[in-house]
């Protein structure tokens, strides 16, 4: 069986996503086969995971997923993997459910990751506090481990401000270039691949780590009262899904395609940006998010792809439009520049880009087959004109504001992003089952 770890942090932008890259390639290159996930909602990270440990990554969300689900995605990797790293969101204790969360109902030991760049023996309080913090939770932890440090010195003052009991599991090197950042988090690990390898194995170097000490951890199995979910009915047998998949519709969970294959569909890919129309004998369409204000000049002269988009839709078949796909799918898109570019016209609206977040969130949308439920995050926003009303709005989880959901014809659209295996009898019937 795999050991486990999340690896978890006090706050955003601590290193988590380079630690945990850095130890996954630690880990292959001695040979070890390694599987990674993500806490929570993000399109952006695990691609990132995905490329440095060579293998599908899944978000974990108790909320959205569902625990057994999230369970039975783990049990399935530790038979393939010696390692399940498991990377968290936020601070550890950040959101409801948190990372916390997760690693208590399913037994994950944390390691939180601290940026010690500019502290001392303060570095030892914070770790005191995160433990004592979690106790209630009764949370397992494998150690500490520091970034940004600025040499052996810096590394046994962090080390030894640490409590007993505390083990310390190594750190990251200050100095060690950063992985780019734009307005919705990293740049896409596709975008930078050529520079991958490079990135990889810089933080490698920079990477001290306590290896015995991780070899310690007991091998993780599956808590027993959590039984394999369900398998989903085969309501979308026969069919054919056209899913929009490059730079600029890139906002896709892995889960969301597999669960379209677990439902009895044939899931086939397309590039708009490399002016593909929609696929012949294709059933069904998926627009998912992305960064098309970034390409919005050449989608606007991708008239093959245009033009079978509007065919599609004024046939009235089943087309799910997700974020940055609803915003392809307005008459005019305004990039962050201010220039307006054109769009399908499938929606009697402006979508617009912002330099400031517009919605964020856990939300559910009541289906006529249930709750789907799914997040938002997204600095757009969609100006619908006069003839344009929402079909129905999301209910947000916990703060902000619901998002409207339009239906026109065939056509789902929303800022809502859907997390398929929250419910496959809605998701099939978004598909035309």
């Amino acid at each position: 069986m795999a050991r486990a770890l999340l690896i978890a942090a006090v706050a955003s932008g601590q290193g988590k996503t380079s630690f945990t890259c850095a130890l996954a390639h630690r880990l292959r290159r001695q040979g070890r086969r390694v599987r990674a996930f993500k806490v929570g909602p993000d399109f952006i990270d695990p691609g990132h995971l995905a490329a440095v440990t060579g293998a599908p990554v899944h978000n974990l969300d108790l909320w959205m997923v569902g625990e057994a689900r999230c369970a039975q995605w783990l049990a399935d990797a530790a038979r393939q993997a010696d390692w399940l790293l498991v990377e968290g969101a936020m601070g550890l204790f950040d959101g409801s459910p948190s990372a916390a969360d997760l690693a208590a109902r399913l037994a994950l030991p944390v390691l939180a990751v601290i940026d010690a760049g500019a502290m001392a023996e303060t570095f030892g309080a914070l770790a005191c506090g995160l433990r004592a913090y979690g106790a209630p939770r009764r949370l397992a932890w494998a150690g500490v481990a520091a970034n940004r440090v600025a040499g052996e010195a810096h590394a046994r003052m962090l080390r030894d401000s640490l409590p007993p009991g505390m083990p310390w599991l190594g750190h990251l090197d200050d100095g060690v270039p950063r992985l780019p950042e734009r307005h919705l988090g990293l740049v896409e690990a596709h975008e930078m691949q050529a520079r991958l390898p490079a990135s990889w194995q810089a933080l490698d170097a920079a990477l001290h780590l306590d290896l015995a000490a991780l070899q310690r951890l007991p091998a993780w199995h599956r808590p027993a009262s959590l039984a394999p979910p369900s398998a989903p009915p085969p309501l979308l047998r026969g069919r054919t899904v056209a899913v929009a998949r490059d730079t600029a519709f890139s906002f896709c969970y892995a889960a969301n395609l597999d669960l379209l294959c677990d439902l009895g569909a044939t899931v086939t890919t397309f590039s708009p940006l490399a002016d593909e129309a929609v696929p012949p004998g294709a059933d069904a369409l998926y627009l998912p998010g992305g960064y098309p204000e970034l390409h919005a000049a050449t989608l606007a002269r991708s008239t093959r792809f245009m033009t079978s988009l509007r065919d599609w839709h004024a046939a009235g078949r089943p087309l799910l439009a997700e974020c940055g796909g609803m915003m392809v799918c307005a008459r005019t898109l305004r990039d962050l520049e201010g220039r307006d570019h054109a769009m399908a016209g499938l929606l009697d609206a402006t979508a617009e880009m912002g330099t400031r977040l517009a919605g964020i969130g856990l939300h559910a949308w009541d289906t006529p087959h249930g709750e789907l439920r799914g997040h938002v995050f997204h600095y757009g926003q969609l100006h619908a004109h006069a003839t344009l009303v929402p079909a129905a709005r999301t209910r947000p989880q916990h703060h902000g504001r619901p998002e409207a959901v339009y239906r026109e014809r065939g056509l789902t659209a929303s800022f809502f992003h859907a997390c398929f295996a929250s419910n496959p009898e809605a998701t099939a019937a978004l598909f035309g089952a």
